[in-house]
């Protein structure tokens, strides 16, 4: 399945450390009045019961709001909550592996970190990639940043849309132009804000401003 590059501009993920007085639902409708165009549901903690609960419900949202929804690693619950799009790591599933599992109709992202990951998820028939991290960042632990230079190698080397994640703010967004990506991908920049739904209006602006859009 193709993957809209439009759908890649502001791509929200997920992370229950910055649920406070919001449950995760209520902060991802935040984040989708706010104008993010893209939403990945990733849990690491929650038991499969919980998640699927959790993925049928904000499938419904994302519907609602014309934005596509992709799942983190879990194939599975991809499939039960007839996500748009699954997510998988370099340590996961190969995407050629996932695409036996979930058919035609489901966008496959993968992560890279290199030229020779991201032309090895295409053959493999990924629809896009997410790049990084770009940024140091305190969501992974022990990952190197990935130079500006590797970033828009990746892009050129590849005809699919590639999304930067990783240490990615409204301080520092602007810093990506030029790189050749599609949009960014953002977990505390979207989910620590105190107003969500604002501050997605602002980083909305700020990437579309990055890219000359």
């Amino acid at each position: 399945m193709k993957c809209d590059k439009k759908n890649m501009l502001l791509y929200a993920v997920t992370d229950r450390a910055w649920t406070k007085n919001q449950s995760l639902y209520e902060q991802v409708e935040s984040a989708l009045k706010g104008g993010v165009t893209c939403v990945q549901l990733r849990e690491k903690t929650l038991g499969e019961e919980e998640f699927l609960k959790e993925a049928l419900e904000i499938s419904v949202l994302c519907k609602k709001y014309k934005v596509p929804l992709f799942i983190n690693d879990n194939v599975d619950i991809a499939i039960k909550c007839h996500a748009d799009g699954i997510h998988v790591g370099q340590d996961d599933m190969k995407a050629n592996q996932v695409r036996e599992k979930v058919g035609n109709d489901m966008m496959i992202g993968v992560s890279v970190h290199s030229v020779e990951e991201a032309l090895e998820a295409v053959k493999n028939g990924a629809d896009c990639l997410g790049a990084g991290s770009v940024f140091s960042t305190s969501t992974k632990a022990n990952v190197s940043s990935l130079s500006k230079e590797t970033l828009r190698d990746i892009c050129n080397a590849v005809d699919i849309p590639v999304v930067a994640i990783g240490g990615i703010n409204k301080t520092n967004i602007a810093e990506l132009s030029g790189t050749g990506i599609s949009g960014v991908a953002l977990v505390s920049a979207i989910f620590a804000a105190s107003d969500i739904e604002a501050e997605c209006r602002m980083l909305r602006k700020a990437s579309e401003e990055m890219l000359g859009t």
